[in-house]
């Protein structure tokens, strides 16, 4: 069974910083679907719990030099 978050992610600014922080959030083993939004600040994500965590998520925002509220 997945879970869904919504994080506030501040430093996006364009659609090339959505595509960043899709395509590595989406790299991520267990993570179902992720939705990247630099108008309204926020990622959407859904994942299974068995396989990943909001932390390994909001950890590799954070490398893609992001940061998440």
């Amino acid at each position: 069974m997945s879970e869904s978050a919504s994080l506030t992610v501040n430093g996006m600014k364009c659609g090339g910083c959505e595509n960043t922080i899709v395509g590595k959030v989406s790299a991520i083993a267990g993570v179902v679907a992720v939705k990247a939004s630099h108008q309204d600040k926020r990622v959407d994500v859904e994942f299974d719990p068995a396989q990943t965590d909001l932390d390994e998520i909001e950890d590799v925002i954070t490398d893609a030099g992001f940061s998440v509220e």
